[in-house]
């Protein structure tokens, strides 16, 4: 996983290869398109359609599973195997990519150029983005880089150390699944219901996690740590909050609160509510605790790799 990590951390995944061969999670997402053609079914009793969901996660998370454990399987218990791994995981990580996307989102802020700002906050959040104004594209993007922290890059890495490629793979079958099946419109509101529960089970760990090496990394730990205790549970995601008020409380901004999607609006509660909104320099502050994050990150895998490691380097 470290490997991995690095090979994203310079290189992301470059377009070239993305032209050559697509990404593995759009390849998981042709599967789950497919199954979502054939089995969610309008004329379908509620029962029903709740049960074809589940089926979904089973057979997506048995076939990524079983396809990550063959090569598991196959990859030698080496050096030569820990590269291998390391490139087969690489894909599954989104750490360059989410920094790029939200710097796309600080750059034309600080410039004032609200209407680039609006276009690339909407590629990482479903909010209507001509309803915001500067604070709330800030927000916006504030928001999206403390939960996809979790959802990119600390969940990947927590369950690639914790079960190798297989644990890898589900984990970002499931996300996936989540993000296509499990919002809340009528076709998907049954339908995606076991994909929602599983992602919410398996992000409970890496989420509180995340939130934690916020907390260690931000410039008020103490802070962030109160806020994130105080205000993580008050967010309607069971695991989104703990990230996102980590982040709220260590930049000393708030987070969160009421917003507009597509299909209405959401009363959510404030993160760190009584501090000020997020200007475009919080948003560039964030993205320098972020890259903290994933330094520690990093140095943890080090450590845990080297406790791991005989000392006359025989393990490799």
């Amino acid at each position: 996983m470290l490997v991995a990590l690095l090979l994203d951390g310079l290189l992301g995944w470059p377009a070239m290869v993305f032209a050559l061969i697509g990404h593995p999670v759009s390849w998981v997402g042709r599967v789950v398109s497919l199954l979502d053609h054939h089995w969610n079914c309008d004329t379908q009793a509620p029962f029903m359609r709740r049960c074809a969901g589940g089926a979904v996660v089973l057979v997506v998370t048995g076939l990524v599973g079983s396809f990550g454990a063959g090569l598991a399987y196959v990859l030698p218990h080496n050096g030569v195997g820990i590269l291998a791994g390391g490139v087969l995981a690489w894909p599954l990580l989104a750490a360059r990519s989410l920094y790029a996307h939200v710097q796309a989102v600080v750059q034309p802020l600080q410039a004032g150029d609200m209407a680039e700002a609006r276009k690339a906050v909407s590629m990482i959040v479903g909010r209507d983005p001509n309803a915001l104004d500067a604070a709330g594209i800030a927000r916006a993007a504030a928001e999206s880089l403390a939960e996809n922290t979790s959802d990119g890059v600390v969940a990947p890495l927590f369950w690639g150390v914790f079960f190798g490629l297989p644990g890898l793979y589900v984990y970002k079958a499931i996300n996936t699944m989540d993000s296509m099946i499990a919002n809340r419109t009528p076709r998907y509101r049954l339908f995606g219901w076991a994909a929602a529960r599983v992602d919410d089970v398996v992000n409970i760990p890496p989420a509180r996690l995340s939130g934690l090496l916020y907390v260690l990394t931000s410039a008020a730990p103490l802070r962030a740590f109160r806020v994130m205790l105080r205000d993580a549970r008050g967010h309607r995601s069971p695991n989104a909050g703990w990230p996102e008020a980590a982040m709220a409380g260590g930049l000393g901004i708030r987070l969160s609160g009421p917003r507009l999607y597509a299909e209405g609006p959401s009363r959510d509660p404030w993160l760190n509510a009584g501090a000020p909104d997020p200007t475009p320099l919080d948003l560039a502050a964030g993205l320098a605790l972020y890259r903290r994050v994933v330094l520690l990150a990093a140095l943890i895998l080090l450590m845990v790799f080297l406790a791991h490691t005989p000392l006359d380097g025989a393990g490799l």
